[in-house]
């Protein structure tokens, strides 16, 4: 019979502290790629929505682009395929477009693309239909206020760390933001 002071003693914590290490570097791993992929493909549909755009506008159909844009009879009948013609028609070559930043803003998306020739474009891009306009304003995602007088008013969003990195992606392609 062994004597008590000859097992192995402190074994089951050892291997239970072994455990939990495991366990909370797994969960903190998982979370840092779960947030990884969720900051770079969180508008990923937006994106190639506005790709699918810009291929269509470059092989000169523009029935197909009208039809990407606006999704809907509704929209359609807002927006005239003359009115798409005088924006996006002819004269305007986006070849060798970039897209270059997408933004999120409550349940639509800002898209920046450099459209080649026909220069920098924001692109509006609803979450739910995937229908695009231009962006509602020149601020791009601005939140509504209202102030101590009941007065409606508006600022533009921030987030540091996203504007941190869209400057990054930027720089990256020799370019700078432009607001």
């Amino acid at each position: 019979m062994t004597g008590l002071l000859e097992g192995d003693y402190g074994a089951g914590e050892k291997r239970r502290a072994r455990v939990i290490k495991v366990i909370v570097v797994s969960v903190l791993a998982l979370t840092v790629i779960a947030g990884t992929v969720y900051f770079f493909f969180h508008n990923y549909r937006e994106e190639q929505q506005v790709k699918q755009f810009m291929i269509l506008l470059e092989a000169r159909d523009y029935q197909g682009a009208y039809n990407l844009w606006t999704g809907s009879d509704s929209a359609r009948a807002r927006y005239r395929m003359s009115d798409f013609m005088q924006d996006w028609g002819s004269p305007v070559d986006v070849s060798g477009y970039v897209i270059l930043d997408a933004e999120s803003c409550d349940n639509s998306v800002i898209v920046d693309v450099d459209a080649g020739h026909a220069g920098d474009r924001k692109v509006w891009v609803d979450r739910a239909s995937l229908s695009m306009s231009f962006p509602p304003n020149e601020f791009g995602c601005v939140q509504a206020l209202v102030d101590g007088r009941g007065n409606l008013a508006y600022r533009r969003k921030h987030n540091l760390i996203y504007e941190w990195f869209r400057n990054l992606k930027y720089r990256l392609r020799g370019r700078t933001y432009q607001k």
